[in-house]
């Protein structure tokens, strides 16, 4: 893929360090004894999406392989089944995740109508609802009701699962009860543990384990091949086996503002002021740099906790700087006033 090009699960036909859950899925389908419903979990960006949409779309090219046993999950990206996929145009492929909110789909529509393309100011600024409706997900229904277009699977991903209410989710369960020939769903969840135990209980689980720190610095060479082998190091030992986390932390060059942190918290009760005050405003300066920030926070206490001298009370930074994340979203707390808290908190135990 061209530098540059935007990654996504839809149109990234490469998936590195997931073997296992491909080897599980492979054996299911291979015995004729596939189960219709995966709740695929794990942590963000370790490519969970990306083996649903590789999952599907070895299933809907099915034809190909004329009765044969698979040896992979592989796909050519020029068949017409994943042409079709690509272009979000494949009938028997359902995909479920939130929707624009109302005034933006309404934007949508109407540049569609005219045949107008939104600028990328446009689009970056979109906003999408809190939540999976419980009509999307009423709309699976009508999807299986279907016969598939050329008699083989139909295939429904959610994406993801954790962002269902109450509603939706119990619409799920009804749908999960009863699911008909041929069909499977393929639910994605970052946080396994929020989860109806009705729906876990009527899943196959998939448990995604954290990429490597040698998967990680590979997929960063393959997707961001012009960082040097200095940055790529720095960036593996803050994603957490993250590849999702890794790209976007060398996109919005987070690796300098983590030794830019380090610099202030290594000063203890002597940093400075400016300094803190400096990295405080960038962090809040959006919705996105402020999640970022606070992951570069949390990643920061919990490296530092063996090493730190105060153990127990860097242990106890840790746990007030997650109390304090949680109410800042939860209660609107001002960002600016919360990291500072952290971060003077941070300096009194270094």
């Amino acid at each position: 893929m061209p530098e540059g090009e935007q990654i996504t699960p839809k149109n990234n036909f490469f998936l590195l360090g997931q073997e296992e859950a491909e080897k599980i899925l492979l054996e299911g389908y291979n015995s004729n004894k596939l189960h219709n419903s995966w709740l695929i979990s794990g942590e963000r960006g370790i490519g969970k999406a990306t083996l649903a949409y590789r999952f599907a779309r070895f299933l809907l090219d099915e034809k190909k392989r004329n009765g044969k046993q698979a040896t992979s999950l592989n796909s050519c990206p020029d068949s017409y089944a994943n042409t079709l996929i690509t272009s979000n145009a494949h009938p028997d492929l359902k995909i479920i995740e939130r929707d624009f909110i109302e005034t933006d789909r309404k934007k949508i529509l109407k540049a569609i109508k005219e045949g107008e393309a939104l600028d990328e100011n446009e689009l970056k600024n979109l906003k999408k609802s809190a939540v999976i409706r419980i009509d999307d997900v009423r709309l699976i229904n009508e999807f299986f009701s279907k016969k598939s277009s050329d008699g083989g699977w139909r295939v429904v991903i959610i994406d993801s699962i954790d962002d269902m209410n109450t509603a939706s989710a119990n619409a799920l369960l009804k749908v999960l009860e009863e699911p008909p020939a041929k069909s499977i769903l393929l639910l994605i969840s970052h946080n396994i543990g929020q989860l109806l135990p009705t729906i876990r209980s009527r899943c196959n689980k998939l448990v995604l384990k954290p990429l490597s720190d040698n998967v990680v610095a590979s997929l960063i060479r393959r997707y961001r091949p012009h960082v040097d082998e200095k940055e790529i190091k720095g960036i593996v030992d803050i994603a957490s086996g993250s590849i999702g986390r890794a790209l976007n932390y060398i996109d919005s060059n987070a690796l300098d503002r983590y030794n830019k942190l380090e610099q202030i918290a290594s000063a203890g009760k002597n940093f400075k002021l400016q300094d803190m005050l400096d990295w405080v405003n960038e962090a809040a300066s959006s919705e996105e740099s402020f999640d970022m920030s606070s992951e570069l926070i949390l990643k920061f206490c919990s490296e530092h906790v063996i090493s730190a001298s105060d153990i127990d009370g860097m242990a106890q930074v840790w746990e007030k700087a997650v109390k304090i994340l949680r109410q800042t979203e939860s209660l609107n707390i001002d960002k600016k006033e919360a990291l500072i808290n952290i971060i003077v908190n941070l300096c009194n135990v270094m």
